[in-house]
């Protein structure tokens, strides 16, 4: 067989349910996803004003366990792990030597002595690698369980009236950032108060084979209060809109934690060395010595859509360069991510507009998130 024959795309538990719901579908990270049920502007308000249900089964899962598991953790990644205590998760990152960012994560503490690892799907396999390496010399085992869940999350006001019909967990005390395994509809479930939306909202791991019983329990059960499904596009758009990272947009290996102005998730005060400890100390100085381009927010007064890669101008120099942008339903305009010079990062600074194509169209520096939710 050819080196050169197309990789078939990955199918999550759920591909048949979203196909009969006449989903488009897309390949996204080797996986055919779900990019959109219907109006991608429907969905995102959905999930904005109600609930929506998200297939996010290519999120790759990777346990770690065994007695030296947090210490291993917490040298391979720039957060103090070993302080998570059992039943919370946290943000974090894992990266190179030199301080470049492989991916951030969300790593939660299932018990004493085992973790899981949650990285993003483009970085899975190299997260798993990296982790695989770091972990000679100690006592713990990395498992790749990236097949042994399947991954669904219902974001919106509505969500926790919607999940509380289905199991008997104690959601009202499950503070965010944090996971207990439950019964949802019947089937076991490890339920987490995350999410990539600016909402609130669960994510639910599973076994594949409970993902269709569950998904449709959650269908029916969110059905009088305008629950809908959701794809990949409004996903990207939610999360824009509350300013959270993207990585191969905001992240990536050319920056550090204290490039992309997320410097306070390096845990210099944890004990003994961890991955880019030096690299991230020469970064964390030069940050105060000479601030790094700043993430900033920029909102269009036309209609024009700022694209990633596009130049960030101010005094017909440039000053910045997009690194998501998209319209906002919220909103009603165009908006953009932007790493943008220092001098021109203040909210309301005169003068900064997009190179779009050639021509400077006029955009308001603010600062993010663009939008969030009254808690």
């Amino acid at each position: 067989m050819s080196s050169n024959a197309p990789v078939e795309p990955r199918h999550t538990a759920l591909d048949a349910l979203h196909r009969s719901l006449g989903a488009t579908m897309t390949d996204f990270a080797g996986w055919d996803m779900p990019l959109r049920y219907g109006s991608e502007r429907d969905e995102h308000l959905a999930v904005r004003t109600r609930a929506g249900l998200f297939d996010l089964s290519h999120m790759g899962e990777i346990t770690v366990t065994g007695p030296q598991a947090a210490a291993l953790l917490d040298f391979a990644l720039v957060g103090n792990i070993g302080g998570v205590k059992p039943g919370r998760a946290r943000y974090t990152m894992i990266c190179r030597a030199d301080g470049g960012i492989l991916d951030d994560l969300i790593v939660y503490r299932l018990a004493e002595t085992t973790y899981m690892v949650v990285a993003n799907a483009s970085n899975a396999q190299t997260v798993l690698d990296a982790l695989v390496e770091r972990a000679a010399g100690f006592d713990a085992e990395v498992r790749d369980d990236r097949d042994a869940y399947a991954l669904l999350a219902i974001q919106g006001p509505e969500s926790p009236g919607i999940l509380k019909s289905l199991t008997d967990a104690d959601l009202d005390g499950l503070k965010y950032y944090a996971g207990l395994p439950g019964t949802v509809a019947g089937v076991p479930a490890l339920i987490a108060r995350t999410g990539y939306t600016g909402e609130d909202g669960f994510e639910l791991f599973v076994a594949p084979a409970d993902a269709e019983k569950l998904w449709q329990a959650l269908t029916d059960a969110g059905a009088p209060v305008g629950l809908v499904p959701c794809g990949l596009s409004c996903r990207d758009t939610l999360r824009l809109e509350a300013g959270m990272p993207l990585y191969g947009h905001e992240l990536s290996t050319a920056l550090t934690p204290f490039d992309a102005g997320l410097g306070r998730v390096v845990k210099f005060e944890k004990e003994g060395d961890f991955v880019g400890r030096e690299a991230l100390t020469e970064a964390a100085a030069r940050a105060k010595s000479q601030p790094p381009r700043v993430l900033v927010g920029l909102i269009a007064e036309g209609r024009r859509v700022p694209r990633a890669g596009y130049p960030v101008v101010a005094d017909g120099k440039v000053v910045g360069e997009v690194t998501s942008g998209a319209p906002s339903p919220t909103l009603g305009k165009p908006i953009a991510m932007a790493y943008v010079d220092a001098a021109h990062s203040a909210p309301g600074s005169p003068g900064v507009g997009v190179d779009i194509r050639g021509s400077h169209e006029p955009y308001e520096v603010v600062a993010l998130p663009f939008y969030k939710r009254q808690k």
